[in-house]
């Protein structure tokens, strides 16, 4: 059997939340165009748990999304290089995890979130997967 991996995707709630999500079942990850998040996306596969993070405003952890498809050419662009995988939302975190919770946590310390804050998509360890989800009941 596959190993889960854990996955972290930021995405402003102004311009697609949490809740776009969940009213429309699921969705293509797009517009991704760093070169470190792009790798991230080629290596998710079908299974795979992602985090929900509103960035700019909120600043939160929100929900949990479960990937359904490998990466695959970005529809919104001609540019071969850019990928997208599809995404189904799991699941509301029963209390949002905001950025100052991930900072407070001793044991999230060097989460991507808090090292590498402006990287979109992020890998997320299954420790720190398992701590936010504590934090959250």
């Amino acid at each position: 059997m596959r190993k889960i991996n854990y996955w972290l995707i930021k995405t402003e709630p102004n311009q697609y939340s949490w809740d776009d999500l969940v009213n429309d079942g699921s969705t293509y990850w797009d517009g991704v165009r760093n070169y470190a998040a792009r790798q991230h996306l080629n290596t998710m596969q079908p299974g795979d748990q992602v985090f929900i993070y509103h960035s700019m405003s909120a600043t939160e952890i929100v929900g949990i999304a479960e990937v359904t498809t490998s990466a695959y050419q970005d529809p919104t662009t001609h540019d071969t290089r850019w990928v997208v995988v599809d995404i189904k939302p799991v699941k509301p975190l029963a209390k949002p995890v905001t950025l100052q919770d991930v900072k407070a946590t001793k044991s999230l310390q060097n989460m991507a979130l808090v090292r590498i804050s402006r990287l979109s998509v992020q890998p997320v360890t299954k420790q720190e997967f398992d701590t936010i989800l504590k934090i959250a009941e």
